[in-house]
């Protein structure tokens, strides 16, 4: 809420001065507001195993800005090979590209918790959501030659959809990683862990397609909105479903962890 009343003000300032001074502030905080109170609110509540905010913002930051050259990188390159870069190669590259940093302590294998995996994944995607987000933001300003209200418009509905998109679909994936892994033992490729990645790279695609489909009329519109709504809705909740999941889980190791505890120890 604070961060509410704090762009407000700021936007408030803005128009009221004129200062282009202030313009940079309210993309950044535009942009990364909705991102950095949504991986605060998952990290803030208790964790199945002592994590340092080191890590998250290792995920956030190096997550996001990795992810964003690597798949810049790549698209530019198909784009230049194919001609027309398909949106399925869009959703596959910016899928594994966002995980980059989140392997990385994968592979290391100090957390171990399903949810630390949730939460690394989140912190990339939203990451990512964030660098992208504040790039529309520019680019929507110079596009309209300076107009202030456009650019907030494209911050407020990118920024509220960002947890339906990138956060989740990179979520899903990473905690699929750190799951299969606590319950084969290794880092193999498991069929659920292609499963989701595959879920991600179809919603990531789908949801770019029916967002760049043109609407002759206001049913044609109206139709293209209510998917959109639909994969937004379907992403989150199955965002929310891996997140209370992984919080059971955690709730039944520790009950089970203490109960061996107590009788192990002596009367």
């Amino acid at each position: 809420m604070s961060g509410i009343v704090l762009f407000y003000a700021l936007n408030r300032v803005l128009q009221a001065t004129q200062n282009p001074n202030f313009v940079p502030t309210l993309l950044v905080l535009g942009a990364f507001l909705v991102p950095v109170v949504l991986v605060l609110w998952v990290y803030e509540h208790p964790l199945p195993e002592p994590i340092p905010a080191s890590p998250v913002v290792w995920n956030f930051l190096w997550g996001g800005a990795l992810g964003v050259i690597v798949a810049g990188t790549l698209e530019y390159d198909t784009y230049r090979a194919l001609g027309v870069l398909p949106l399925l190669a869009v959703g596959f590259i910016e899928g594994s590209a966002k995980l980059l940093v989140s392997i990385v302590f994968f592979l290391g294998w100090r957390y171990r918790s399903e949810m630390a995996g949730l939460l690394f994944g989140l912190a990339s995607g939203m990451g990512f959501a964030s660098l992208e987000t504040l790039g529309y933001g520019f680019t929507a300003l110079l596009a309209s030659r300076g107009n202030i209200g456009l650019a907030e418009f494209v911050l407020l509905v990118r920024g509220l959809l960002s947890p339906a998109g990138h956060a989740a679909w990179t979520a899903l994936v990473a905690s699929a990683l750190w799951r299969e892994r606590a319950r084969h033992g290794h880092a193999g490729l498991i069929r659920a862990t292609l499963g989701a990645f595959l879920l991600a790279v179809a919603l990531h695609t789908l949801w770019d397609t029916f967002q760049i489909m043109s609407s002759a009329t206001f049913v044609d519109w109206l139709g293209v909105e209510l998917v959109s709504g639909f994969i937004a809705l379907l992403s989150i909740t199955l965002l929310v479903r891996r997140y209370r999941e992984a919080r059971r889980q955690a709730v039944a190791a520790a009950s089970a962890a203490n109960g061996s505890h107590r009788n192990g120890s002596p009367s």
